[in-house]
């Protein structure tokens, strides 16, 4: 009997520990974990020698091609094999009518669902969906039962914007999320608190890109989270705090967090390696909602994961173009950046080189953690039986980020220029190369969508 490929040689590293060994794949799967004398023959032999062999990253928190992001599922997908993501999951909107809205007429969020699984087609790597709910409108609990059975146990809910929810329906929404255990996601900040300070600004001509953070302070997150969070626990409804990127708000999830049953939360990449003066250098292009903080908040990021108040850390990847953002004040142009390409070894550099985090809480937070949390039982570990999603990882490989290596769209990188040190060298996705060394290996379409399950969250 033989196996399609044998990695070897390498240090595996799992949630829960590290071990030299090797990983036997077949038709997709892992099949055996062990001294490779153990395992079968193979049609391939990978050699892992001095390299990590980890799960594929599992980023939970990504906009692929739609209203906010300007990459195709291509696109998005080739940036994400390249940084080791085997998994993403995007996010399927309910069409609204507003002053900004793309859509001519409201639609059921269905509809968004099935828009977004059409593109399987172009993708690399395996996804799933979040419903973004972006309307009030009872319309949506008659059709919330078939989005969940569609494999979309997750739901996207704003405090801010024009697509905003009041607090009542969104304790609506909660109630209804409760009774089938899907998992309630909120961007929290306080409109009315931004909205004015917004208008503060402005008229006092601060148009300068370092005022854009006092535009969206950090305890108007914190009072919005908070909020949230309540209605969540008095549904009964698992809650997911997103972008969380502040000790105040970090404070909020804790107070309410109790044993991890019902309230979780993630940071980004961004958050927790960049610190507020990347808008003197950088002008607009790190223009995200809500905004990089100060040093001490960089600090508390990493505190909090320590903790495990914070559990994730994902990209909040959106594409835009260097044109949109600069040479305009802060107040125009769209929010958000470009990341999933970078994450791992830009985080790694920081959690692990700098700050002496292990490599088996590198793979929790980023590999296991969001694929428990979100449901995917197949995903971030390396057992048998799970999908032969793996990263071949140089942790000593240096180099410098550039944007001219981007496969996203973006022609930029709020990293551009950072010296790291970790590359990943192979991504595997179901048990298939997708990427070699920096190159794209694979055809588009071998990524599918995920129905996700609903999940059991416990401590």
């Amino acid at each position: 009997m033989s196996v399609d490929t044998v990695i070897a040689g390498g240090t595996l590293v799992t949630a829960s520990g590290t071990r030299e060994g090797a990983l036997a794949i077949d038709g997709g799967e892992i099949v055996g974990v062990g001294d490779e004398a153990a395992l079968p023959d193979a049609d391939e032999r990978v050699d892992a020698t001095d390299r990590l062999v980890m799960p594929g990253v599992v980023d939970p928190h990504v906009h692929i091609g739609d209203h906010v992001s300007i990459d195709s599922y291509e696109t998005a997908t080739r940036a994400a094999a390249l940084g080791g993501v085997t998994t993403v999951v995007d996010f399927a909107w309910q069409a609204y009518t507003g002053a900004e809205s793309p859509w001519d007429e409201p639609a059921p969020l269905l509809d968004g669902v099935e828009e977004k699984r059409a593109n399987a087609a172009e993708a690399l790597v395996d996804f799933g969906l979040h419903g973004g709910i972006l309307r009030e409108d009872d319309d949506l609990f008659a059709e919330l039962e078939d989005v969940v059975e569609a494999g979309v146990t997750s739901f996207k809910m704003y405090t801010a914007y024009d697509y905003g929810l009041s607090n009542g329906f969104m304790e609506h929404v909660f109630e209804r999320l409760a009774e089938h255990g899907a998992v309630g996601l909120v961007h929290s900040e306080d409109d009315s608190v931004c909205e004015a300070r917004t208008e503060r600004l402005r008229a006092a001509g601060r148009d300068e890109p370092e005022a854009y953070p006092e535009s969206r302070p950090d305890y108007a997150e914190a009072m919005a989270a908070e909020d949230a969070v309540r209605l969540a626990r008095e549904a009964g409804a698992k809650y997911y705090g997103i972008h969380t990127t502040a000790r105040a708000s970090a404070e909020v999830m804790e107070r309410f967090r109790e044993d991890g049953s019902r309230v979780r939360a993630e940071t980004c990449v961004h958050y927790a390696t960049l610190d507020d003066s990347v808008y003197a250098e950088l002008g607009n292009l790190p223009k995200i909602a809500p905004p990089i903080r100060a040093p001490d908040d960089v600090e508390a990021m990493f505190e909090y994961l320590r903790q495990g108040v914070l559990s994730v850390v994902s990209t909040d990847h959106v594409a835009a173009a260097r044109a949109d953002k600069e040479d305009r004040p802060w107040w125009e142009g769209p929010f958000g950046a470009n990341g999933v390409q970078r994450s791992l070894p830009v985080f790694h550099d920081e959690a692990v080189n700098e700050r002496s985090f292990s490599y088996p809480f590198l793979v929790r937070v980023m590999c296991a953690n969001p694929a428990e949390t979100f449901g995917m039982p197949e995903k971030g570990t390396l057992d048998p039986g799970t999908d032969a999603d793996v990263v071949v990882f140089d942790p000593d490989a240096t180099h410098t980020v550039t944007a001219e290596e981007n496969a996203s769209k973006a022609d930029y990188s709020i990293y551009e220029g950072r010296e790291v040190t970790g590359r990943v060298r192979k991504t595997f996705v179901r048990g298939e190369l997708v990427a070699d060394d920096g190159n794209i290996v694979a055809e588009p379409g071998h990524g599918e969508f995920l129905e996700r399950e609903i999940p059991e969250w416990g401590t």
